[in-house]
C-alpha cells in the first residue's frame, strides 16, 4: 500500500510491518489512500508541514516506557501541526535472527530503543551479556540483520516473518503482556474535531520562571477547574540547565468551559503555551468530572459578572 505520490498520502514510520503501520490501519480516512513510509518522526512531521502528506501517524507514549521523547520534542519545536486523533496498538515482540542462528549464539541485538526498554527484563534474564545496537524502527532492526553482521538478532513485531526470511528464536519477550503504545494522527489542518464527550486535549507549557511554587501555580489552573491530567511529563528546553517544558494531556475538549477557562489561566501565567489539539479518546471513555464544573456553572458565573458590570436588576 506504500506509494510515492503526494497530496493525499499518509506518512508513517516504515518500512511495512511496523506497529506504526498497524496504527495507521485503524485510521478510517486513510483507507484507500497512498501510505508513505518515513525514517523518523521529524521526516513524518515535515511531510505534513510541507504538504507532501495530508497527515502522519506517530508514536507518542507507551505504557512501559512513558512518553516518546523524540515525538514530544518534535511537536514542541515544529509549529503548524495539530493532533486530530489517537489510536492504541497492543505491543508484543519476538526475537529473530538470520536462518540457522541459535539463541546461544546471540551476543548483540538490534532494537528500537522503546522496544528494547519493553523487553529489558527478558533480555537480562535470558541474555545477560548481550549488547544493544539502536535501530530507527522495529522492522528496520530486523532488516539490518541482512545489511551487516554487527548484530546477531533483532527485536521485532510478531508478523515480521511475513516480510523477511528470519528464524524466530523466542516469542512473547515483552516484559508486560498488557503493553500498549499510543499513536497520534497529526495534521496541518486548523479545524478542531467536534466535541464527543470522550475527548482529550494536549498541550506543551513552559513555566514563567524557575522559582518555588511555579509548577504548583501551573497545576492549579487545572485543579481549581476540575480538569484531570492523564499525562504530565517534563522535557528539557535545551537552552540552559534547569529549563523544562511540560507535555500535558487533559481529559476534556477545548470547547468544554472548564478546559477553556484553564487554558485562559495558562495563557495569562505562562510565557509559552502550545496547543497541540483536542480530539476523541482512543478508548472512547466518557470524561467524568464533578457537577460543579459543568459548562452551565461557568456560563452562569459569567452572566452574573456581566450583570454586575451592566447594573442588571438582581445581579
Amino acid at each position: 500500500m506504500d506509494a510515492a505520490n503526494t497530496g493525499e498520502s499518509y506518512s508513517y514510520l516504515g518500512p511495512a510491518g511496523t506497529f506504526t503501520e498497524a496504527a495507521l490501519k485503524q485510521v478510517p480516512e486513510a483507507a484507500g489512500k497512498p501510505w508513505r513510509p518515513v525514517n523518523n518522526v521529524g521526516e513524518a512531521l515535515a511531510d505534513v508541514t510541507s504538504g507532501r502528506s495530508v497527515a502522519a501517524i506517530i508514536a507518542i507514549e507507551n505504557s512501559v516506557d512513558g512518553g516518546v521523547g523524540a515525538t514530544l520534542d518534535a511537536l514542541a519545536t515544529m509549529p503548524g501541526v495539530r493532533i486530530v486523533g489517537e489510536y492504541l496498538v497492543p505491543v508484543n515482540f519476538v526475537l529473530v535472527a538470520r536462518p540457522g542462528t541459535t539463541l546461544a549464539e546471540v551476543r548483540t541485538i538490534n532494537a528500537h530503543p522503546v522496544a528494547y526498554a519493553q523487553c529489558r527484563g527478558w533480555l537480562e534474564r535470558e541474555l545477560p551479556a548481550h549488547g544493544h545496537l539502536p535501530a530507527t524502527s522495529n522492522v528496520q532492526a530486523a532488516a539490518a540483520l541482512f545489511e551487516d553482521a554487527s548484530a546477531d538478532a533483532a527485536i521485532a513485531p510478531p508478523g515480521i516473518t511475513e516480510h523477511l526470511e528470519l528464524d524466530v528464536l523466542a516469542r512473547d519477550i515483552g516484559d508486560n503482556p498488557n503493553a500498549v503504545t499510543r499513536f497520534v494522527l497529526v495534521s496541518a489542518s486548523r479545524r478542531i474535531p467536534d466535541r464527543t464527550g470522550a475527548d482529550k486535549t494536549s498541550l506543551i507549557v513552559e513555566l514563567p520562571s524557575d522559582e518555588p511554587g511555579a509548577l504548583l501555580a501551573m497545576l492549579e489552573q487545572f485543579s481549581t477547574r476540575g480538569v484531570n491530567m492523564s499525562q504530565l511529563q517534563s522535557r528539557p528546553i535545551g537552552d540552559a540547565l534547569g529549563r523544562y517544558r511540560f507535555v500535558i494531556d487533559l481529559d476534556g475538549h477545548l470547547t468544554d468551559e472548564r478546559v477553556a477557562d484553564a487554558l485562559l489561566g495558562l495563557r495569562r501565567t505562562s510565557p509559552n503555551v502550545i496547543f497541540l489539539g483536542s480530539y476523541p479518546r482512543a478508548d472512547r471513555r466518557e470524561v467524568e468530572y464533578p457537577s460543579r464544573f459543568d459548562d452551565a456553572v461557568f456560563i452562569e458565573a459569567r452572566d452574573w459578572l456581566r450583570g454586575l458590570i451592566t447594573g442588571e436588576p438582581g445581579a
